[in-house]
């Protein structure tokens, strides 16, 4: 298989942490959307990432189609999101939280450095932020309460939740500081990052 997209975009970089946790073979190419976008489009009409390719030559777009696929392959014993009920609706409740941070926290980070300065909102920018803030406040007391954020194992909530205060230290560095405002996150992603599938996956 071949991941499309740099770890630099959180949502490329759970579904390669999500690969290397379950032990699952990968071919690398970290293109990114904006100096490689011929060549992403080649993988995703969106030009989004990222973007898996199947070994049989298929190509899957969206983290969450992806990582929903992944789950598939490695069955359920092993699977990061439970298949159903209460247990599978509060992770993806956690997923979510941490996936919409990031969101939040592009859209703030592509409305200060890819728009025009004379045609910055900025308003709109802060609210992203707060937005995002609040999802990582969520989390974080998640955190404080109990690591893994749910059961006894890791879950794909853990790995969005250490991904997205990590997007955050590089993102909202400059307007605040991820591990004041968020410790219990800031304690759990030092945790984690020390274990090779996430360690292997940092931004670069």
């Amino acid at each position: 298989m071949k991941l499309i997209g740099r770890n630099y975009s959180p949502f490329v970089r759970r579904v390669a942490t999500t690969l290397t946790l379950l032990d699952i073979p990968f071919e690398h190419q970290q293109l990114s959307v904006i100096t490689d976008r011929e060549t992403v489009k080649g993988y995703s009409p969106l030009v989004r990432v990222p973007a898996l390719v199947l070994d049989d030559g298929e190509t899957l777009i969206d983290s969450a189609a992806i990582l929903d696929a992944i789950d598939e392959m490695a069955g359920p014993q092993r699977a990061l999101i439970p298949a159903g009920g209460a247990d599978r609706r509060t992770v993806l409740k956690l997923v979510a939280l941490a996936v919409g941070a990031c969101e939040k926290m592009v859209t703030a980070y592509y409305e200060r450095t890819r728009r025009p300065a004379e045609f910055l909102y900025e308003d709109w920018a802060r609210q992203c932020e707060d937005q995002a803030r609040a999802a990582l406040t969520v989390l974080d007391q998640t955190a404080a309460a109990a690591t893994p954020l749910f059961g006894t194992r890791l879950t794909q909530a853990d790995i969005s939740a250490v991904i997205a205060y990590d997007f955050a230290c590089l993102t909202l560095k400059e307007r605040l500081t991820p591990e004041v405002s968020f410790p219990a996150l800031a304690a759990y992603s030092a945790r984690l990052n020390a274990l090779p599938a996430f360690a292997n996956t940092q931004a670069t």
